[in-house]
């Protein structure tokens, strides 16, 4: 025997066919939240993508927030069916995992409830994120070997410096190096060696046969003095003529 007595079931009964009643008019008069419209319903075009990124991009916003609120409603919807199937049945208002009666005000609070306050399902916040996350953090996270004392290959960030030396819509303000003295130094380690391992590799000549040594002096030969890590058998700009000079 129910535990509830015939003026609260019939309390919690209109309760349920009022809700019922508004969800289903909610879905007829909105179209399930507008998902039975395309996008070109809404913007009288036949395509999307001559507009501007940043429309579509609200645009797609809005259709995922609408199934977000059209699947909650659903499930709502479910919820209630269920709930009046029990009613049904006669054992609605009982717990259906321990079988323990669900108290009334509990009830008028949440009339769509199968649960008891102690077993409610995951009652719990849940900070469960999704496994792509794992994929894609950090940045470069699957192509990057900068790390790796054992990889040295073409990876991915060497992939983006490329692409980005060639120009981006940043300003030295966005730049790594607070003291940049030009474009071509504001991408990703622009300052990172490329060819070589130490700076005066950049800079130090030999002729063919490994002799004649010359320095050129380049920029990078010019900064390497200026940082104090010339070394003494290095000649002074103004001394000896530079490897174009001799040339």
């Amino acid at each position: 025997m129910s535990h509830l007595t015939e003026e609260q079931l019939k309390e919690l009964y209109l309760q349920l066919l009022e809700e019922k009643l508004d969800l289903e008019k909610h879905f007829a008069t909105n179209d399930n939240f507008g998902l039975s419209n395309s996008f070109t319903d809404s913007t009288g075009e036949l395509s999307m993508y001559d507009n501007h990124p940043g429309d579509i991009a609200t645009e797609i916003y809005e259709r995922e927030k609408d199934i977000s609120l059209n699947e909650h409603a659903e499930f709502h919807l479910q919820q209630v069916d269920e709930a009046l199937a029990h009613m049904e049945s006669g054992d609605y208002g009982i717990c259906v995992f321990c079988k323990k009666p669900i108290p009334f005000e509990r009830l008028q609070a949440i009339p769509t409830t199968l649960y008891c306050l102690e077993h409610v399902p995951d009652p719990n916040q849940s900070f469960r994120r999704p496994v792509e996350e794992q994929v894609l953090f950090p940045p470069f996270g699957r192509t990057s070997f900068d790390e790796r004392n054992d990889e040295t290959e073409f990876d991915g960030e060497d992939a983006w410096q490329i692409v980005e030396s060639w120009g981006t819509s940043n300003t030295p303000a966005f730049a790594e190096d607070s003291n940049v003295e030009n474009y071509n130094e504001m991408y990703i380690e622009a300052d990172e060696h490329e060819g070589y391992v130490e700076s005066f590799e950049s800079f130090v000549a030999t002729d063919l046969y490994g002799e004649h040594v010359t320095i050129v002096r380049s920029k990078a030969y010019r900064d390497y003095m200026h940082n104090g890590e010339g070394d003494p058998l290095l000649e002074p700009e103004n001394l000896s003529p530079s490897y174009d000079e001799q040339l």
